[in-house]
């Protein structure tokens, strides 16, 4: 097997995406032209890519048909995949969080979750919104670095609106079920994060151990703030316990 992802932009997208083929392109395009700060998969773009048909079982051109019809060609042998892009596979990050709660590692459940606040918060700073931050659009790399991979929904972070929900006028709007206040299109509540990151007790857990300020809309606003006043920071791919200034007493005093 490959030690590589293919991705093919799906020809029609559910009800709930407001994207079509051009904007994920036009985003995948984007992350070709920021910092990626270490936190971002690297992308290889390729057209008309023959691969031997006899690699793909039945099942898999089927759902290629079905998803991806005007992608693809066919010629003698070969399946002609007209647009893809090519990714180091990793282990997406929402796997690595269920084999480890049933290994009972726990340990190695804290240092992903960490991992995953750590590349939030970096992302952030370099002016970037993940938009959909479910654990399955983060991978982990053999060496233990969440890395974000799916770019359909990014956004930068300066045309966000981080807004936290206002209490509900009354009780009857709290138990209706119905949002009571008006959403727009750019606008987005940490405080609803919660609903889809903390899916069991030990995640929760280590996550308001590391990162409860995320749920926060002021640390967004905070992070917004210093990018309008073109503060650049330092991102180190290892951590900051690694560092010689924290490893060696001779360079702290240099």
């Amino acid at each position: 097997s490959y030690p590589y992802v293919f991705k093919v932009i799906k020809d029609v997208f559910g009800v709930t995406k407001e994207v079509d083929h051009a904007t994920v392109k036009r985003k995948y395009q984007l992350v070709k032209q920021v910092d990626r700060v270490g936190r971002m998969a690297d992308t290889l773009e390729f057209s008309h890519v023959a691969l031997p048909k006899a690699r793909f079982s039945q099942e898999l051109v089927d759902e290629l048909y079905k998803l991806v019809p005007s992608l693809l060609e066919e010629d003698g042998d070969d399946l002609i995949i007209k647009h893809l892009y090519i990714e180091r596979r990793m282990v997406p990050l929402n796997i690595y969080l269920e084999t480890a709660e049933k290994k009972d590692r726990d340990d190695l459940l804290e240092d992903a979750v960490c991992e995953y606040g750590n590349a939030i918060r970096e992302l952030a700073i370099a002016n970037i919104f993940p938009g959909d931050m479910l654990w399955k659009n983060f991978g982990v790399t053999r060496y233990g670095r969440v890395v974000f991979y799916d770019y359909d929904e990014i956004e930068y972070m300066t045309d966000c609106n981080f807004r936290r929900i206002p209490p509900p006028p009354n009780f009857e709007a709290e138990m209706s079920g119905e949002v009571w206040y008006s959403v727009g299109k750019n606008d987005i509540f940490p405080e609803e994060f919660e609903t889809f990151l903390l899916v069991s007790e030990k995640i929760r857990n280590a996550f308001l151990r590391h990162h409860a300020d995320l749920f926060d809309a002021a640390f967004w606003k905070q992070a917004q703030e210093s990018i309008r006043r073109g503060e650049v920071r330092d991102f180190f791919p290892y951590p900051e316990s690694m560092r010689f200034c924290n490893q060696f007493e001779l360079a702290c005093e240099r």
